[in-house]
């Protein structure tokens, strides 16, 4: 039989500094039967009880619910600690029968808020699976958690959307099987305004609809890779933004033209030309010529910027431009193109006009396609160079994201996964109880 010790003066100041509780009376304490849980009964203070737990209003009593309840609090050393109270149910006038509001724990949780505070600050920092087992919970729980205090700490703080003027948008695959989130990122703060789950138009259209109409008339700049979807999606809601295209996309088109290029003329070598053995390993001496088909070795010596070359990718370079004029041809399109989006914006425009019309008369049907998508996104890529906009930044996030889901070994349910990256890269300050950190903008 388990003996029941009133909590006087001391012990209540004592156990209530120990829990973080306020706003809640301390009745008594007592161990379980194992005699390991310590269990402390609590009520809401006379002001603090029967509200709803949605809006906060004071409501009249509806039943006593399902009797008494525990909620797990912070551990005392290796002793784990359990809140015990009544639950009773109230009738909101707007939110209807709910169970009633307490102090010490968030709507529909069954931990402390301090509990939950340090299990959201620790899943940051490392993987559930250790943050489960350091918190004596399971790791499914985790999840739940982060949401609860994600959602807790974007009630309080600003608005993600307010002062919105240079942002980006990007979609990063969070699981195998084509499963995409899409991001979007304010540049000024370098932080996650928001994050949906798929990807297209409809899925973007779920961000510019909690926008205000001012909210959206202020968006000046949006960074993108070019998508079709993106830029339909922007011209409708934002059409005097200036829509903006990443350089390093516009590169990277360029680059994946040129390997179109190798390959072909690789299959084209392999179906027509003669057999050939492949040479040894090892560094090629100077006098030896490049066989068409062992162009398959040359992918790294076309792709790379010519100040990175290795010695041995400088000789491939070197034969190519002796033995294979079209292919270094193509090459020449794609460094021509790379260096002028470094340009300032006057030589631009007359070098994006000489590379336009170069590639419409360059005989290679692979850079001819690329110079109507680069004419097609013209005014884009000047644009880019006029304003020094990149989608750098959201790259970075994407970087942060993709860390995130290897620290996680995966989400299933990626409305957890959306609410730790805005813990992580929205700036919401989130410190560990009883102590208050200087936060700085990542």
């Amino acid at each position: 039989m388990l003996v029941r010790k009133e909590a006087d003066v001391s012990y209540k100041s004592l156990l209530s500094k120990l829990l973080g509780l306020s706003k809640t009376v301390i009745e008594a304490m007592e161990f379980d039967a194992t005699g390991t849980v310590l269990v402390v009964s609590v009520r809401p203070t006379e002001r603090e009880a029967s509200r709803c737990p949605t809006c906060g209003r004071k409501s009249p009593g509806y039943d006593a619910g399902k009797g008494r309840r525990r909620w797990r609090g912070l551990d005392f050393g290796s002793t784990i600690v359990m809140l015990e109270a009544w639950a009773p149910r109230i009738k909101c006038v707007k939110h209807g029968v709910l169970v009633a509001r307490v102090p010490w724990a968030r709507p529909g949780a069954w931990f402390t808020r301090e509990f939950e505070t340090q299990v959201g600050w620790l899943t940051l920092h490392t993987c559930r699976s250790v943050v489960a087992e350091l918190m004596r919970i399971d790791w499914k729980t985790v999840g739940g958690i982060v949401q609860r205090v994600q959602t807790d700490l974007s009630a309080v703080a600003p608005s993600p959307f307010a002062g919105l003027v240079n942002i980006g948008i990007d979609e990063t695959s969070y699981k195998k099987g084509h499963k995409y989130l899409t991001v979007v990122v304010d540049h000024d703060t370098s932080r996650i305004v928001w994050a949906g789950k798929g990807t297209g138009k409809a899925v973007l259209e779920g961000f510019f609809n909690q926008l205000t109409a001012t909210q959206t008339a202020a968006i000046r700049c949006v960074t993108a890779d070019g998508a079709n979807w993106i830029r339909a999606c922007v011209a409708k809601h934002c059409p005097q933004a200036v829509i903006t295209l990443d350089p390093f996309h516009v590169v990277a088109w360029a680059t994946d033209t040129l390997d179109e290029v190798r390959r072909r003329m690789i299959r084209e070598a392999r179906a027509g030309g003669p057999t050939h053995t492949s040479r040894r390993r090892g560094r090629l001496p100077r006098n030896v010529v490049l066989p068409a088909t062992d162009l398959k070795n040359s992918r790294f010596a076309l792709v790379k910027n010519p100040e990175n070359l290795t010695a041995n990718q400088q000789i491939y370079l070197d034969m190519i431009a002796a033995d294979h004029p079209v292919l270094y041809r193509a090459w020449r399109l794609k460094e021509r193109l790379r260096l002028l989006m470094k340009l300032p914006l006057e030589e631009a425009i007359i070098e994006l006009d000489y590379w336009l019309s170069w590639a419409q008369r360059c005989q290679i049907p692979e850079f001819i396609k690329l110079g109507r998508t680069i004419k097609q996104y013209k005014q884009a890529i000047l644009d880019t160079i006029r304003l020094g906009m990149t989608n750098a930044r959201i790259e970075a996030i994407n970087n942060k994201i993709k860390l995130t889901i290897r620290m996680g070994y995966g989400f299933r349910n990626i409305d957890n996964l959306i609410a730790l990256l805005m813990l992580r890269c929205g700036n919401l300050q989130l410190d560990l109880p009883g102590r208050k950190t200087t936060h700085t903008s990542s």
